[in-house]
């Protein structure tokens, strides 16, 4: 015997790795070159040069006993203070290291957070849409999944909708912006609008309403808008963070959690997110890459190769008549499908080996998100399909 819930979440596969796979199997078949795969936010640009050579000059020059030992559970005190002084330096805040728990990436972040705060009939919300894997994330630590409705007209957060799904058991809302799949960042003037309604309900429950703030595509933005950092804006806020989309080091797997002294019960949640990640076997985070970021916590990403592809793209296919509003950030693009079935348009998108994932999973099935972190030939190749696909559409 087997857990059913494991079970379920086992067999029923991410349409994003499904269709990425498939897309791999198809290129042996036509050719890589005959493969238009927009699948994956694989980031397509490289790491920082200093990463590379950080993680070469401490194999080099540390003792390796040192690099490759168990840190604290909750991370080297190094490497958390590294991370604490570059958000105060950004930011203005008072963050310390000790509020600073690294994590194997934004996956065990997540995971820990929610389970720290998954109490007895616990509802968790996101927002439409939103990345799939919330909902086996929240509904594996025993919460309930509420969705907040999508405004598909900008994409900002439907102060009405969040409000008709809040409830007493409403514990935390995730917030991630800038968004995957949209790309839309969301305004300072949502952020405060929807903590005044957070700080009116939790008072009207008796309890906090936690934002867990999901930013791996805090520094992925274009044009100059802002990123507003939401503990400035809001106190109960917990902050989840990857170093894969930023520093472009998807695998190496490393993150943080970071609970502010000003979020309510701060040193219970802090505890609690620890014993989370002990629970789930996620502490200890890798030293070499701990020692890297404590060394890399000023560097950005040089983000022209993917902002030439957004505009590239958004230009085409808003051209040929396709409709999504234009990304502010990360690497996605969120496309109305043709028709309004986004399962059936990306199936004849399929059909001729243009990869692009339906947006039923993310809360929205008449949208299909494309990921923009590909090459830009591919992208020049790929659209005459992308005509041929709107100008059939019955």
């Amino acid at each position: 015997m087997v857990s059913e819930k494991c079970l379920e979440l086992g067999t029923a596969r991410s349409c994003i790795r499904e269709l990425f796979e498939y897309g791999l199997r198809q290129a042996a078949v036509v050719g890589r070159e005959n493969v238009y795969d927009y699948s994956l936010g694989n980031p397509s640009i490289p790491a920082p040069a200093k990463v590379n050579e950080t993680f070469i000059s401490i194999l080099r020059d540390t003792d390796s006993l040192a690099v490759h030992s168990y840190t604290p559970a909750t991370g080297g005190p190094e490497a958390r203070r590294a991370v604490a002084e570059d958000l105060n330096r950004r930011f203005g805040t008072a963050i310390r290291g000790e509020n600073i728990f690294f994590t194997c990436g934004a996956a065990p972040a997540l995971l820990s957070v929610i389970r720290a705060l998954a109490v007895k009939d616990a509802e968790i919300l996101a927002i439409a849409p939103f990345f799939p894997e919330y909902r086996p994330f929240v509904e594996g630590c025993g919460a309930a999944f509420r969705v907040v409705p999508a405004n598909t007209e900008t994409f900002q957060i439907s102060l009405e909708s969040l409000e008709a799904q809040l409830t007493p058991h409403t514990q935390a809302i995730i917030v991630n912006s800038p968004n995957n799949p949209s790309g839309v960042v969301y305004t300072r003037e949502t952020l405060e609008k929807v903590g005044a309604l957070l700080t009116r309900k939790g008072a009207e429950y008796g309890h906090p309403i936690y934002i867990i703030a999901d930013e791996p595509y805090r520094e992925l933005v274009y044009d100059g808008v802002e990123v507003p950092f939401i503990p400035t804006i809001y106190a109960n806020t917990i902050v989840c963070y990857s170093y894969s989309k930023s520093l472009s080091l998807p695998g190496e797997r490393i993150g943080y959690v970071c609970v502010p002294d000003q979020a309510a019960d701060s040193q219970q949640v802090f505890a609690a997110v620890a014993g989370a990640a002990r629970v789930l076997g996620h502490v200890c985070a890798p030293s070499l890459q701990q020692r890297v970021v404590a060394a890399c916590t000023d560097l950005r990403p040089d983000l022209e190769a993917y902002d030439r592809n957004r505009n590239l793209l958004y230009d085409a296919l808003t051209s040929y008549g396709y409709q999504c509003p234009k990304p502010q950030g990360a690497f996605y693009m969120f496309v109305k499908a043709p028709g309004g079935d986004s399962q059936a348009f990306s199936q004849r998108a399929k059909e001729k080996n243009l990869l692009l994932v339906p947006g039923d999973d993310f809360g929205c099935p008449e949208f299909f998100r494309i990921c923009t972190c590909v090459s830009q030939d591919m992208i020049r190749r790929s659209l005459p399909v992308f005509r041929e696909l709107i100008e059939t559409q019955a």
